[in-house]
This record gives C-alpha cells, structure tokens and sequence, in this order.
C-alpha cells in the first residue's frame, strides 16, 4: 500500500525530517523535481548498502545501474499525477547485489519534494522462511552430529591405544608405519570430532569493539596467505558490542579463511575485504533492534558452486576438495548464539558474507 501524505508530515528535527517514515521496514526515497534523492530512510541505507550522506543528493539516474524499468514507472507516476506500482523489477546499485523489488511511486507535494519510491524485496517473505528451514534444519544436522560424535569419540581413544600397543609388539620396524597410519588417522578423526563439538560451549560475554576482532583476523589470515591482500573498510564510530570475543574471532576467521582458500592459486589480482557498517531497524531472531553492526566479508573468488548454495551451512558440507565443511556451521553456531545473523550472496567473481549483530541486545551478565 503506498504511502499517504500523514506520514509525511515535517519533524522539527532537522536529523529526521520525516519522523513518520523512519520506523518502517519499507525502503523509501524521496526525490525532488530534477529525481534527485532529497531523503532516504534507514530500511532504504540497509536496502541499497549506502548510508544517507551518500544517498542524499544522488541523482536517481546515477544511484542504479541501467534501470528503465524504474524511469518508466516515475513517467507514468508524473504524467498521471497518481501513484504507480511495479511488482516486479530487478535494480543494481553498482557493485552490489541484483535486487527484486516490486515499487511504487507517488507523487507528493512537500516542501522540496516531488515525489515518493517506496520499495519492498518481493522474496523477502521467501527468504525469511527459507533462513528460518535452513536454522532449523541446521540445528537438527548438529544434534544428529554431535550425538554421532560423542559415540565416536570413546572408540577412538580405544583403537588409538591399541595400535600404540600393537606397535611395541611387532618385531619388524617396517610394519609400524601401518600402526603409524592408524594412530595419524585416529588423532585425525579425533580433531574432528573435537570440532564437532566445541561450538556448543555457551559464549562469555563482554562490551568488545568489532574492529579488534576483525584487525585480530586480518592479521592471522595475511600471515597464513601472504599474497592475497586483505583490505579493511571500517566505521570507527561504532559502538561497542556484548559478545565473546573468541567464538566471533573464531567465526569471522572460518569465513575469512574460506575466501582465502578460494583464492589461493589465483593469478587474476585475489582480493578479501572486510567491511563495517552501522544497520538500523533490523529484524533478528523475531526481535526488532534499534541498532546493528554489519560486518561484510566479500572476495571475488569464483564463487559458490550453485549445488551446494543453499546447504553451505550444514555439516560437513564443502564446496573445497579435503574441506571438512565445518568452517562455515560452527560460524553460524557462533553468530546465532549472538541473536545475529549470516547472510551470503554468490556469483562467480563476487562473494559477500554478511554477519548482523544487535548493538543493544542487553545480555545478563556482560563484563565492561
């Protein structure tokens, strides 16, 4: 439903001159006469990946790449003097990702304004129950995994020690590589089951900067791939966040190291960048925050193979020859356990991880 002139009415604020549109989960711009953004609001700033500052004053020609769809709709919104809707067009704000959208635009008569692009993603309900299937089917792949584990884990220990045994008693040294060969491949599959099962210790929280975090990460994935540069991107005027400082290292680091392998052997200019960002009105875990730290982790790899794209987070899933695919689902684990979120978004040339984390969670028991 397009929006109506109530919701337009001026705040005193000059930070917030349509207080009516700040709250809402639709994306709004508003244009001026020439269809320059005179205002964006922060559903919009998530939306398109650009803060206000730089939406605001941007030509509406200049904001998407090649989108006739969208000028058609303005004309016919102009020419009628009444609201027009597209249900479904596809934009592209330069260097981003595709977006579905279905928009409508009305014109308005406020102040400097003449007219009002309300966006809406036409998959996000989609979306919204795919993530909540892949959470929930993630969850039981782990149960599953972690009783496998435990069950694992104590035969192990025994054939282990029996080979360790079986060694002292062989008279010819040339067999004992067989027991080394059972003893390497026990320690092997005993890190593993280790791994399974380390991500449900519960977090110790404390008020951290994200960007200790990921200057942490930075530095332990250049030294382990010196010829793949990592570059930063941060907003260092975000707030501090209640987390555990080692499983979102930990989390981060799966991520990062994932797109370094990626890259590895590559002679095309390999890139890793991470970047920081503030979210308003954001939705995680069915709760509504306030405030949200973005943090994206983005590489132009090849991408992920489309068979595996929708089950990358569960166990033992791999898109890498010799991965265990655990990197990815002990993140989530980690993330979740933070009431935030990963999104991922792949084509071949471009991989973009994005991690949302509440700023004001209020975690009982959080150390300053």
């Amino acid at each position: 439903m397009a929006l109506t002139s109530i919701d337009l009415l001026p705040a005193t604020d000059a930070a917030s001159p349509y207080p009516g549109l700040e709250l809402l989960s639709a994306s709004v711009l508003m244009l001026d006469d020439e269809r320059i953004v005179r205002y964006a609001n922060p559903a919009a700033e998530n939306l398109f990946e650009l803060s206000r500052t730089r939406l605001v004053g941007l030509p509406i020609d200049a904001l998407f790449v090649d989108a006739p769809a969208l000028g058609t709709a303005i004309d016919h919104a102009t020419a009628s003097g009444s609201a027009y809707s597209e249900q479904e067009i596809e934009l592209q704000v330069a260097g981003k990702a595709r977006l579905h959208l279905t928009v409508t635009v009305t014109p308005v008569d406020q102040r400097d304004v003449a007219l009002l692009l309300e966006f809406r993603q036409i998959d996000q309900a989609l979306r919204i129950a795919r993530e909540e299937r892949q959470i929930e089917q993630a969850e039981a792949n782990r149960e599953l995994i972690r009783n496998l584990a435990h069950e694992i884990k104590n035969p192990l220990g025994g054939i282990r020690g029996a080979a360790q045994l079986l060694e002292r008693e062989l008279d010819r040294p040339q067999l004992n590589e067989y027991t080394q060969v059972i003893i390497g491949e026990a320690d092997r599959l005993q890190s593993l089951v280790n791994r399974l099962l380390t991500p449900h210790r519960l977090p110790t929280y404390r008020h951290i900067n994200i960007h200790e975090v990921l200057v942490r990460v930075k530095g332990v994935v250049q030294a382990e791939f010196p010829s793949i540069p990592v570059e930063a991107d941060f907003d260092t005027s975000l707030p501090e966040i209640e987390a555990d400082p080692e499983q979102l290292t930990q989390a981060v680091l799966n991520i990062v190291r994932n797109a370094a392998q990626a890259l590895h052997g590559t002679t095309t200019g390999p890139r890793i960048r991470l970047t920081t960002r503030v979210a308003r009105y954001v939705t995680l875990a069915r709760r509504r925050h306030r405030l949200a730290i973005a943090v994206s982790v983005e590489d132009n790899g090849p991408g992920i193979p489309a068979s595996i794209r929708e089950r990358i987070f569960y166990p033992l899933v791999s898109g890498r020859e010799g991965g265990s695919g655990l990197g990815l689902t002990i993140a989530q684990t980690f993330v979740a356990q933070h009431t935030g979120t990963i999104e991922c978004d792949s084509v071949p040339g471009r991989t973009v991880f994005r991690i949302l984390l509440p700023v004001d969670a209020g975690r009982a028991g959080a150390q300053p």
